[in-house]
């Protein structure tokens, strides 16, 4: 439905009565939400849209957004929760499993063939025909997608897990998904094992397409049957071994425990959490929100954020670490039992780390290549994921640029970070400030009838002491010199030399102080030699 974009006919802000409405047809479309889950997904003081849209088909669609995510989308007086909802709630749904190779297809508007879907050792759910269902890829419970079922599941099994399963509706990466925040899935760990089946045997299969593709998606009906049936009696644990083995030797080669490893992670999800996704206006934010929406989102891909794994066990306890410790956020009772993040202190200097140009473009690269986002058609082009989206790319930019050049990535990271500049003195620490530093200001002005001064500002800034300067360039040139207050400014002076004296407050500062030429501005305006006679 939302494979190719859409057009937003309206965009409002929700009334009070229409947000009491919603909140009643959320409980009774889905009345496994709690009172208090389905406040949390529509909260009473926070900013909710109805946005009316037409589909490239034609559809007419209200989305409800919320943090200018969608998280509700209605068609013919029925609701469907989007990916973001289903990431708050990845149970809310009885749950069918593809591989990531299907994802694809889907999110193209193709629907879910049964060859395509994985069977766990607990077997299919249990659904009739037309039942609302999520959609996920192996080794994480986040839906990536919901349908319908085309049939029940007795259907299903007595096919031989042949024909279509699910008319897809809306995926993760479609036109829905990008008009939000464009955030990633978080990573859940399954409920159940999963089959130790390869990717490659899914690419074969292929379990998205139509039905004239049916014939070239899977295994005869017997075959189908008896893998079913292995699948549904055997349990398959090989694959997680080997994985733990091999994060127990990632373990020893880093040298700290998976305990401290967790903790570093934890703590890594939530100052990007901070830095990139919370804004002011989503305060106050309840913590079970920020940590399902922005904390996850922000997991580095291959990793699985879990804070039972981790030294606090608990959210609260590591909040009111960060807190307390850190003086990172402000967390209090707004509700009983209901903790919300009230403040963020946005000028917490956490890194601090100064940075050079080259070290910038060496950490982007490194980063590009070990998330593998080089294009393989083109080499001097890199693909956005989402991180990169949400730090890069303007709100307008989102659903028009797809990949950007190398030197265009290191540009906008470049310029999107804070400028400094570093003194070196010799045996002294170096000094580091904010910003570009302002050259040193060489100007001739005129006063009264031929009477001339030269004029030199910005000496503080690198160091040099204007009383020093004014007394030194008196001696040098027999003239009055004086020190002045800089008009709009409270701690900047102005030396003032009577005549044009470029020449010597050169010679001064190029030789003797060993300022570069290139940080000194107005030494063209030196008087020029009078002819020979």
């Amino acid at each position: 439905m939302f494979a190719k974009p859409f057009r937003v006919k309206s965009n409002i802000a929700i009334k009070g009565s229409d947000r009491r409405k919603l909140k009643a047809d959320i409980s009774t479309a889905f009345p496994m939400l709690s009172a208090e889950q389905i406040s949390e997904v529509i909260p009473n003081k926070e900013d909710l849209n109805v946005v009316k849209i037409y589909t490239h088909k034609g559809d007419s669609v209200t989305l409800y957004v919320l943090h200018k995510n969608p998280i509700f989308f209605e068609v013919e007086r029925k609701l469907y929760p989007t990916v973001y909802t289903l990431w708050l709630f990845p149970d809310l749904l009885p749950v069918f499993t593809t591989w990531p190779a299907v994802l694809q297809k889907l999110a193209g508007g193709a629907d879910l063939m049964l060859p395509g879907v994985v069977v766990p050792p607990s077997g299919l759910p249990g659904v009739k025909q037309g039942c609302l269902c999520a959609i996920t890829v192996v080794r994480n419970r986040a839906p990536v997608g919901i349908g319908t079922a085309t049939m029940s599941t007795a259907e299903m099994l007595g096919a031989g897990m042949k024909g279509k399963g699910l008319s897809v509706f809306h995926t993760y990466t479609d036109q829905l998904w990008a008009f939000g925040d464009k955030s990633s899935p978080p990573t859940i760990a399954p409920s159940d094992p999963e089959p130790a089946e390869s990717e490659e045997h899914s690419e074969e299969s292929d379990g998205g397409g139509g039905e004239e593709e049916e014939k070239d998606l899977g295994p005869s009906t017997d075959t189908a049957s008896k893998t079913l049936q292995d699948q549904q009696t055997t349990p398959h644990c090989a694959e997680p071994e080997e994985k733990a083995g091999e994060g127990s030797e990632e373990a020893e080669e880093d040298g700290r425990t998976p305990q401290e490893q967790m903790d570093e992670l934890l703590l890594q999800c939530f100052l990007h959490a901070l830095k990139i996704k919370v804004k002011k206006s989503d305060l106050p934010l309840l913590t079970s929100t920020f940590l399902r929406n922005h904390m996850f989102s922000c997991c580095p891909s291959g990793k699985q954020l879990d804070i039972k794994k981790s030294s606090y066990k608990k959210l609260s306890k590591f909040l009111k670490c960060m807190q307390q410790q850190r003086k990172l956020i402000q967390v209090k009772e707004l509700s009983k039992g209901v903790e919300s993040i009230v403040e963020v202190d946005w000028k917490h200097r956490e890194k601090g780390s100064v940075l050079t140009a080259a070290e910038v473009r060496t950490i982007i690269t490194n980063y590009v290549k070990n998330n593998e986002l080089v294009d393989e058609i083109n080499k001097n082009y890199v693909t956005i994921n989402p991180i990169l989206c949400d730090s890069l790319l303007d709100k307008q930019e989102y659903q028009e640029i797809e990949k950007l050049k190398w030197d265009d990535l290191f540009n906008r990271c470049l310029d999107r970070m804070q400028h400094c500049h570093q003194l070196l003195f010799p045996g002294q620490e170096p000094i580091i400030r904010k910003g570009h530093i302002e050259p040193i200001d060489i100007t001739v002005a005129s006063r009264g009838a031929n009477k001339k001064v030269t004029l030199i500002k910005n000496l503080e800034l690198y160091g040099l002491e204007p009383h020093a300067i004014a007394s030194s360039l008196q001696q040098r040139v027999q003239a009055s010199c004086a020190v002045n207050p800089l008009p709009g400014s409270k701690d900047k002076v102005l030396v003032q030399i009577q005549g044009n004296q470029v020449v010597h407050v050169g010679r001064l500062l190029v030789d003797e102080y060993k300022i570069p030429r290139k940080h000194i501005l107005g030494l063209d305006k030196a008087p020029k030699p009078g002819k020979k006679k």
